[in-house]
């Protein structure tokens, strides 16, 4: 049986205190409390049949209510996430507004047990972070993507530094 894929855009924009990074928050009564740690990369599962890339695209429209920004792409690999899920990461540098974000929807029963379905925005927050704050905020097992991102850009910063 083949591992699930997902795949995801990280945005980041360039800020005087340095790089900043676009995570989102998961919406819902089991996350309305989870702060540290709870924190994502903009993604979502694909079929095999489905380039990773385009998958990414998607997934960031989809869970943004907004396309992600045209730019460079930076691969920043897979990681395996505890579930065992592989996702694929890409960062791009660019700019959305994040009070204009409209996630998706989800329902669930709500209390469990009570027999009431509800509906609940599968994201709740959509907050611009520094790196280093970022790694603190975001699930474990996605911190490596941040830690690639920051090697890319140091070497960006170090080729177009004079000599």
């Amino acid at each position: 049986m083949a591992a699930r894929q997902s795949a995801g855009i990280l945005l980041y924009r360039r800020a005087a205190a340095g790089p900043q990074v676009l995570l989102v928050h998961p919406g819902g009564p089991l996350w309305a409390k989870k702060d540290l740690g709870a924190w994502s990369i903009p993604k979502g599962e694909y079929d095999a049949d489905e380039p990773a890339l385009d998958a990414a695209r998607r997934e960031f429209r989809e869970e943004l209510g907004l396309p992600p920004p045209e730019g460079e792409l930076l691969e920043l690999g897979e990681a395996v996430q505890r579930s065992g899920k592989v996702v694929t990461v890409w960062a791009v540098e660019g700019e959305v507004d994040v009070t204009a974000a409209v996630p998706g929807t989800f329902t669930m029963e709500w209390p469990r047990g009570s027999g009431r379905v509800q509906e609940f925005p599968e994201l709740d927050r959509f907050v611009w972070f520094t790196l280093a704050a970022a790694h603190d905020a975001v699930f474990e097992r996605q911190r490596p993507f941040l830690d690639r991102l920051r090697e890319q850009l140091d070497a960006q910063r170090d080729r177009t530094r004079p000599a």
